[in-house]
């Protein structure tokens, strides 16, 4: 099931509204970013996401094969989306499903990813 959010991060520099979010396919990684941050993502094509506020307030760090994005928001620090690509090159928006207000990520069934073996 499909749902819309108008979130961001925990300051509210950086906010931004999604739409077409599947909660049922969400995932958990153990690659050395995912599991020290403790993410639980979901993904958006990126036409569902609309950064609504605070451009000029990210920052960026790539990591490994630097195919994503990892954006977090200067003031705060929190990583609440991403962008990058599927296997078959498709673009897509990450959505760290912990910035998702009404949602508890832990009570979510997510599929684990290992990230650590790519």
């Amino acid at each position: 099931m499909t749902q819309s959010f108008e979130d961001g991060c925990q300051c509210s520099a950086v906010a931004y509204a999604v739409t077409d979010v599947d909660l049922d396919l969400s995932i958990t990684c153990n690659c050395s970013r995912c599991q020290t941050m403790g993410f639980v993502l979901t993904f958006a094509p990126p036409d569902s996401f609309t950064l609504l506020v605070g451009a000029d307030n990210l920052t960026e760090y790539r990591f490994n094969t630097e195919k994503i994005q990892h954006l977090f928001c200067k003031t705060c620090g929190v990583e609440s989306f991403g962008y990058g690509e599927m296997n078959d090159g498709a673009p897509i928006a990450m959505i760290n499903v912990n910035c998702l207000k009404g949602v508890s990520p832990r009570d979510i069934k997510s599929q684990h990813v290992d990230g650590a073996s790519m």
